[in-house]
């Protein structure tokens, strides 16, 4: 292995989310209102061969984890030929999958035959009209129909992405809490992040993860941490490839759990092991800065490309300011990209 991923903290990463397209066929509140199957970089999008190159040049820094992202992944035709790329390459054990769910439902055994190992699925309602409502029109049953094919397709990990949101869906927090007690599912619990041009509605719906304890708390249920509570700091050492912000719990009792991601109230910037490749091929070391530097011109060269990695890390800051967000004291702009170009 040549030129360790490692920034000029120390951290070292291991982990690729890479969006595929920015396309998408809801317009979530949070990520892209309004803007459904809109698309303003598609012929811009890093083709299959150039996504493997890339992935080949971090294998051989060390990534052993990709994510697939968008917009929405599964709208990029042939996706399963990518995936079936990826897992071939030496080094990578783990290929994820973040989707609204849409179109999962009848692809879930190919894309696990193709050598996808985890999906996760945002689901921000258990109220088929509220949910329609968030996303711009999302098909709830599409959505529960997909999570049941995943669950049945084999994959390592099933877990569902829940966007908190003051006044929007904080009500339904013990309706969430209470399937991780009747059902072996994974629930993530996530702070809803001011990113891209959407800070004013942020302000109005932030809430902080840690009310869900406080929930449990109020229902007299007794929950216990789960997992290695070292893990996050193992991964700084680069000892787990698999690490990842949130910090889950158990109710007593639950066939399930339940995690908090936390990264404007307790932000996990210490241990951050990723990289994120935006839609249109540049490499972005920090999801929250505006910082990021174009692949496309090197792809053809892996020592070039090499460099460029190893360039963003070496701009990489040490944590980002959301926190500050709200008295708009940041020493930086932050990103002016939406969620779906990023890829989260």
């Amino acid at each position: 292995m040549t030129d360790r991923l490692v920034d000029s903290f120390g951290r070292v990463h291991n982990y690729v989310r890479i969006s595929v397209t920015d396309l998408c066929n809801l317009g979530c509140q949070y990520c892209r209102p309004g803007s459904a199957l809109s698309c303003k970089v598609k012929s811009e999008l890093l083709s299959f061969d150039q996504l493997t190159a890339v992935v080949e040049a971090l294998a051989h820094m060390g990534v052993t984890k990709v994510r697939l992202t968008g917009g929405e992944p599964l709208l990029r035709p042939r996706l399963e030929s990518l995936i079936g790329r990826l897992s071939g390459i030496k080094g990578i054990s783990r290929i994820g999958l973040t989707t609204n769910g849409m179109l999962l439902g009848p692809r879930a055994s190919l894309l696990r035959q193709a050598g996808l190992t985890d999906v996760n699925i945002s689901i921000d309602s258990l109220v088929p009209e509220r949910y329609a409502g968030i996303t711009g029109g999302g098909d709830f049953n599409r959505v529960i129909k997909s999570i049941e094919s995943s669950c049945k397709a084999g994959f390592d990990k099933v877990k569902l992405n829940v966007v908190l949101m003051h006044g929007v869906n904080d009500d339904e927090i013990e309706a969430f809490l209470k399937l991780t007690i009747n059902y072996p599912l994974f629930i993530r619990f996530i702070e809803y992040m001011p990113i891209g041009d959407r800070i004013q509605a942020w302000r109005s719906e932030y809430m902080p993860a840690e009310s869900i304890l406080a929930r449990c708390e109020e229902k007299g249920w007794q929950i216990e941490p789960v997992g290695n509570t070292g893990q996050l700091i193992d991964s700084l050492h680069g000892e787990n490839d698999i690490s990842g912000p949130a910090r889950y719990y158990r109710i007593a009792g639950a066939a399930g759990e339940f995690g908090l991601i936390s990264p404007v109230s307790r932000h996990f910037c210490e241990s951050c092991n990723r990289l994120r490749i935006t839609a249109n091929g540049c490499v972005k070391p920090c999801l929250y800065w505006n910082e990021e530097w174009d692949l496309k011109p090197y792809i053809d060269d892996e020592e070039k490309l090499r460099h460029v990695f190893l360039q963003s890390l070496a701009g990489k800051p040490l944590r980002h300011e959301m926190t500050i967000a709200k008295e708009e004291t940041s020493s930086k702009p932050h990103t002016l990209r939406q969620m779906s170009q990023i890829g989260g």
